[in-house]
């Protein structure tokens, strides 16, 4: 796997009790591949991009499909933060509030309702 960045043990124990039981077959490292869906989620790539130490990339995306339909990431992502307590400080980053080139004019066109509260002209 060479210098792929992975989960720690201490911080698999602390979201493993989120995953789904294995039923039947045991499942792959599910370290290996939670390192792997975050790799790719973190650097934009495609699901065939990622490297191949965290093995297949059809794995990966299956499991985070699979996954993310039965809510695993969202009672993650709950329980960290209940644990964490209130931030002091919110951020958002933009980068990820694009708009499409168009979505300026559709109050223009009238498919947006207006809230302004002014009256219209004409």
């Amino acid at each position: 796997m060479g210098n792929l960045p992975m989960l720690s043990a201490a911080q698999m124990l602390r979201i493993e009790p989120y995953f789904p039981l294995s039923h039947g077959v045991p499942r792959v490292d599910d370290r290996r591949v939670l390192s792997g869906i975050v790799y790719v989620l973190k650097n934009g790539l495609r699901w065939c991009d990622a490297p191949p130490g965290y093995g297949p990339h059809k794995t990966l995306y299956s499991r985070f499909v699979r996954w993310s339909e039965l809510g695993v990431f969202s009672r993650i992502f709950a329980a960290l933060v209940k644990e964490a307590g209130d931030p002091d400080v919110l951020m958002i980053d933009a980068t990820h509030l694009k708009a499409h080139r168009t979505a300026s004019s559709l109050l223009k066109k009238g498919l947006l309702p207006d809230v302004s509260g002014e009256p219209k002209v004409g």
